[in-house]
């Protein structure tokens, strides 16, 4: 692996490991913490919406933790029984996580705009991960893989979410137009960025 590649390889785990674990904060403090501060109290009071918040940071934070080791070829060579065993653990995850996810859309902060951006992203999200799901039942590998590739690019949304959000709030200096942003950076450039790397692959094994 080039220096280059390996370095960000090792950012992009670094990234998944902390933000995976991250959803266990709200366990530990105020309410008003984080994104919960932008919610009002008739939302934090809302029984189905709690749930519904929880089950998301959870199983998503458990898919974007298992999610990039899933891409190690070595590895996977190495330990295919274990790779299929996290693979079942990433696409429950995911799947519930997503479902979740398009629920608490709907009450997203920002309106319409950022409603739009997650509700979106919960339904990439699931229908790529499902379909990854589909393929190597039926063993399409390399049709698996892509859709992997893009199930965990909308998966780690939730990293570059925490990346964009504080950038765009310094830049626009308003919450509300930052996040409404924020709900389509947070993954549109990710599904470019897994598009770019499945052609290229699709490219080298044509060669």
């Amino acid at each position: 692996m080039k220096t280059g590649k390996k370095w960000l390889w090792i950012l992009a785990a670094v990234s998944a490991v902390l933000i995976g674990l991250y959803p266990s904060i709200y366990l530990f403090i105020d309410r008003t913490f984080g994104l919960l501060g932008s919610k009002s109290s008739d939302l934090l009071g809302n029984l189905a919406w709690n749930i519904a918040f929880y089950v998301h940071i959870s199983f998503a934070g458990v898919a974007l933790l298992l999610g990039w080791i899933q891409f190690n070829p070595e590895w996977r060579k190495k330990r295919p029984g274990l790779h299929r065993n996290l693979g079942k653990v990433y696409v429950v995850s995911s799947l519930v996580g997503s479902v979740a996810g398009i629920y608490i859309g709907f009450s997203a902060t920002g309106g319409r705009i950022a409603m739009a951006g997650f509700i979106s992203l919960g339904l990439i999200w699931f229908a790529t991960t499902l379909m990854a799901y589909v393929h190597i039942r039926n063993r399409r590998i390399e049709a698996h893989r892509t859709m992997m590739i893009f199930s965990y690019a909308a998966c780690f949304a939730g990293v570059t979410l925490r990346v964009w959000l504080p950038i765009l709030m310094v830049a626009l200096g308003d919450f509300t137009i930052a996040y409404r942003i924020t709900a389509w950076m947070c993954w549109v450039p990710n599904l470019i960025v897994a598009y770019l790397i499945t052609r290229r692959r699709n490219q080298n094994q044509n060669i």
